[in-house]
């Protein structure tokens, strides 16, 4: 057994209660607990691996892997100058396959949103090392998913971190049991996220969106790891970035709900662009000029789902995806966005003008539409068969969700 184990099973055994009110956490330096860990070797317990361990309680001010070397997909010669005194924020959507990772500079400081999957961890340090970055100011684990923490504890083996951010959740697996291994090995505690609470990250400055405390609660209960993730909105000047991990509608409907200024330039998409994400009233709310995918290519989940990228293309925002176009920069000079590369427009729907009109089958009955040569048309009661001929994102936009089998 060790150390990890040790320090989750003091966790799990009264201490490690969520406090009754979320956000209480207690601080353990890395000598304590590991002196803890061994006093603890004859006691035993569940050896789910918890955040809330390495936990400090802070006040905010309120308020599949590509081949190639994703320093060659970038196209700085479309970037103006940078450098530590240049006074811009730069953005990186770093191409980690099936997975985000988003590096951010500013003012001389530089934070790291997530590193992608396990195997990524060496291509986001190698990345980071070529930008002569040493220090990381803030790291901020989204959730405890792989395609998100996994280089997690490569970046922390490699770097100067300063503040870490990362969600209080339980999770059972060795991806996860790394990075607070990592977190232990550098004496490094964690703080939890809590909307409304703000940071500076040299001339820029990030607050806090998500998860609320209903949200954390009600994911922790029913172990949705998605909507535990921690949301921020990035601001420098004029310019405004929303990052929300994989944020489903439940999470985004919360921070629509919270009073919380989401309005940006630009939105990191969330969960890979599954349709399960960017719900209406979210994109509505965030309104952006820019959207951000981060994915791989041609990834068994489908992802970015046809949905999301109607929506955006209905709503007027320009896409970029990493599983087209590599590594993704945004630069800022807090009034005006540059971009390393132009928009995709692969997946977009065509201007409403020009659209291909289809004929579907409508169910009412299980807001389903389907192909017309769809098996379960046939098994269909007449009374809920409705045949209908227009474009796909009208039915979408009626309500109807696309058949899984057909996929229409």
């Amino acid at each position: 057994m060790n150390r990890l184990h040790f320090l989750t099973s003091f966790f799990c055994g009264g201490l490690r209660s969520r406090h009754a009110a979320r956000g209480l956490s207690a601080r353990i330096p890395f000598g304590a607990a590991l002196l803890l860990s061994c006093c603890l070797l004859l006691t035993g317990c569940s050896d789910a691996a918890s955040w809330s361990g390495l936990l400090q309680e802070t006040e905010g001010t309120d308020g599949q892997i590509p081949e190639g070397s994703m320093q060659e997909s970038i196209s700085d010669q479309a970037l103006p100058s940078f450098s530590e005194t240049d006074g811009y924020l730069k953005v990186h959507f770093l191409d980690v396959g099936q997975g985000d990772s988003i590096l951010i500079q500013a003012g001389g400081q530089a934070m790291l949103v997530d590193a992608g999957t396990n195997e990524s961890g060496s291509i986001v340090t190698d990345y980071l090392r070529s930008l002569n970055i040493t220090r990381l100011d803030y790291l901020i684990g989204t959730h405890p998913h792989e395609d998100h923490i996994g280089g997690l504890d490569d970046v922390i083996r490699s770097f100067d971190i300063g503040t870490v951010i990362l969600p209080d959740a339980v999770h059972t697996t060795q991806t996860y049991e790394d990075v607070l291994d990592a977190l232990l090995e550098k004496g490094l505690t964690a703080t939890a996220p809590r909307p409304k609470d703000v940071y500076p990250l040299g001339d820029a400055s990030f607050t806090i969106l998500s998860p609320s405390e209903q949200t954390a609660e009600e994911a922790s209960e029913t172990g949705d790891l998605n909507n535990l993730s921690v949301g921020i909105r990035l601001v420098y000047g004029s310019n405004a970035f929303v990052l929300c991990g994989d944020a489903e509608s439940d999470s985004e409907e919360a921070m629509v709900q919270s009073g919380l200024t989401l309005k940006a330039d630009v939105l990191k998409v969330g969960h890979h662009g599954s349709s399960t994400s960017t719900c209406s009233a979210f994109l509505a709310a965030v309104d952006p000029d820019y959207a951000v995918i981060s994915c791989g290519k041609d990834n068994s989940y489908g992802h970015p789902h046809q949905e999301t990228l109607d929506r955006l293309n209905a709503a007027g925002v320009s896409v970029f995806r990493t599983d087209l176009q590599g590594t993704v920069v945004a630069v800022s000079d807090g009034t005006n966005i540059t971009w390393s590369s132009a928009p995709e427009t692969e997946g977009a729907s065509e201007p409403s003008g020009a659209r291909t009109q289809e004929v579907y089958i409508l169910n009412p009955n299980t807001m389903k539409f389907h192909r017309t040569d769809c098996s379960s048309v046939a098994q269909m009661k007449e009374e809920n068969r409705i045949r209908f001929e227009g474009a796909r994102d009208e039915v979408i936009g009626m309500g109807y969700s696309p058949c899984g089998q057909c996929e229409p």
